[in-house]
């Protein structure tokens, strides 16, 4: 398994934070399969941060959601 590291932005359809931030995770090595590796961020890390910014009275979906990698590769 290798680590990898990617440098992203998340937008929401209405809330007008964004989310610039990295994200880490592991897989056998090879090409980075995009659409996996934005489906993973929006579920373990953008929801909960529009959710924070948001607070309790405003559901966040994650098609709500848009992902751009900026930048991804093996971290080293």
């Amino acid at each position: 398994m290798t680590l990898y590291i990617a440098l992203y932005t998340a937008k929401h359809s209405i809330i007008q934070v964004e989310e610039n931030s990295i994200f880490t995770w592991r897989q056998e090595s090879g090409d980075i399969d995009e659409s996996m590796l934005i489906k993973k961020i929006k579920r373990e890390s953008s929801v909960h941060f529009f959710e924070m910014i948001a607070g309790e009275n405003y559901p966040i979906k994650e098609e709500d959601i848009t992902v751009t990698i900026n930048k991804a590769k093996p971290f080293s």
